[in-house]
């Protein structure tokens, strides 16, 4: 084998370690009889250890340039770098904080940690993907084995509805992504990013008859390609899914959702419309427009009304993934690409801050749970303070940092997505996200208000302490979002660094 069929293949070693290490857990969850399964656990958090050691190899070797390997389907850069490591951090505490809820009800089987890993690993092919090809396989690797963890209480009604749910609409997003991939490929004759970006281009550049019959098809084809990536953020109107998965699966699953995926959807968003569509950047980022507008205005209203603390964070989630759009389509004004280097990274760094915020809050549903009691309405926080001080501080930072209130890193997170828009000229869609934020800030504030103006409820008793790695994590999940608060110049700097690269 050539020197140089070893380095692409070095280029991909996190994925090699991923495949190899979710094969094993397999071979060795046959052989557990434990019902803890420490050792399932264990090799599990071992592959993610062993993935994320590997991916900062790939970056010291790389030195932060980029690679195109197999054939051009996979690009090795920063971005996907960056993007896979905090992937491994979110699912590694997604991991401890699910532990003992899913040891309670007997859930902690070998297929959560399988599932878990190999939607993992579609992820990383989705941040990696330099061709739609490679797009599609890893995100129907990633979206069916959430599907069948959506269901993994096969005895839950609500959990079963919801995997149907989830799966149909799932589907028919593929189908809408496919179609508007089949319309480029017919324009333009190819499914590499770079080719296809060329390609768009030429078209574009010519002012001949093909011009005019070429660009109505690619701008037909654009509208699908934007609408299955809106359905994987979770943008309105494509976010009737949210809702409905977020409150019937069981509390981890909502977990593993609403975190590392809207990493992998990030990437996929900037791989398409970046990478591959940027020549019609002036047609997308009017449909982000919209997008935008709808989803921090019905994730918002919407929200308001909920009792439910997982439909009231899956409202959240349209609202923050709007933020994250905001970012997006502030790229580029007017064909001035001056500007696209600090909106990508304020979108980045939005997307990396929400991650951290909604690992926080969902682990804070987790930590409160028993045995024979969910934590899922607002009553249940009735009084914490007075219960559990210190984790109702936590969350109350959690809570703050999602409303965008200082000195919280989601206070700096939408600061920095506003200012990309004042700067691309939507000065209206920043005021109106500034009012938007206001609305939805009522719903964070009132959890505050009952854990700490409101009495506990009768016969409430203080939270069961689970492991200590677990109380250390979510104590640290809070700090961290006050850190990034305070200095948030150091993950700045990186996401800076990973946009100016790509």
């Amino acid at each position: 084998m050539s020197t140089w069929t070893l380095l692409s293949h070095f280029r991909a070693l996190p994925e090699m370690l991923l495949l190899v290490g979710s094969c094993v857990l397999m071979i060795v969850d046959l052989y557990v009889k434990d019902e803890r399964r420490r050792a399932s656990f264990y090799v599990a958090q071992a592959t993610l250890l062993a993935c994320f050691l590997g991916t900062l190899l790939v970056i010291s070797e790389s030195e932060g340039s980029r690679r195109y390997i197999f054939n051009g389907l996979f690009v090795s850069d920063l971005m996907s770098s960056v993007l896979k490591l905090a992937a491994y951090i979110a699912t590694s505490v997604a991991l401890v904080y699910s532990r003992q809820y899913l040891l309670d009800r007997r859930l902690l089987r070998g297929e959560f940690l399988t599932l878990l890993l190999f939607s993992l690993l579609g992820m990383m092919i989705m941040m990696s993907a330099n061709s739609f090809l490679t797009v599609f396989l890893g995100l129907e690797l990633m979206s069916l084995c959430l599907y069948a963890l959506v269901a993994l209480d096969r005895d839950s009604p609500s959990a079963t509805e919801a995997a149907m749910k989830y799966f149909i609409l799932g589907a028919l997003s593929s189908g809408l992504l496919l179609y508007g991939i089949s319309m480029i490929y017919g324009a333009t004759g190819s499914l590499d990013f770079r080719e296809v970006s060329l390609q768009v281009r030429n078209l574009l550049a010519d002012s001949g008859a093909e011009r005019v019959s070429m660009r109505p098809f690619l701008v037909f084809g654009l509208v699908f390609v934007v609408a299955g990536v809106a359905f994987k953020v979770g943008a309105a109107p494509f976010h009737m899914w949210i809702p409905d998965v977020y409150h019937g699966a069981p509390t981890p699953v909502t977990l593993v959702i609403g975190s590392a995926p809207k990493l992998a959807a990030f990437a996929m968003a900037i791989r398409l419309l970046v990478n591959g569509l940027f020549e019609l950047a002036a047609e997308w980022q009017q449909m982000l427009v919209l997008l935008a507008l709808l989803s921090m205005a019905i994730g918002n209203i919407t929200a308001i009304a909920q009792s439910n603390l997982k439909r009231m964070l899956a409202y959240s989630t349209i609202a923050h993934m709007g933020f994250m759009l905001l970012g997006l389509l502030s790229g580029v004004i007017g064909g001035n690409r001056l500007s696209m280097n600090d909106a990508y990274t304020a979108a980045l760094f939005y997307v990396i801050v929400y991650v951290i915020m909604s690992v926080g809050a969902f682990g804070m549903l987790l930590f409160l749970s028993r045995a024979g009691f969910e934590c899922e309405n607002l009553d249940d926080l009735r009084g914490l303070s007075k219960t559990s001080p210190w984790y109702a501080f936590v969350m109350l930072i959690l809570m703050f940092s999602l409303a965008g209130i200082p000195p919280t890193a989601g206070f700096y997170a939408k600061l920095a997505v506003l200012s990309a828009a004042v700067t691309a000229g939507y000065i209206w869609l920043a005021v109106a996200a500034v009012v938007l934020s206001l609305v939805g800030a009522f719903y964070y504030l009132r959890i505050v208000k009952l854990m700490y103006f409101d009495d506990p409820r009768e016969g409430a008793v203080a939270p069961a302490h689970p492991e200590l790695q677990m109380r250390v994590l979510l104590s640290a999940n809070g700090l961290v979002l006050l850190l990034f608060g305070i200095a948030p110049s150091m993950l700045m700097n990186v996401c800076f660094e990973v946009i100016k690269a790509l």
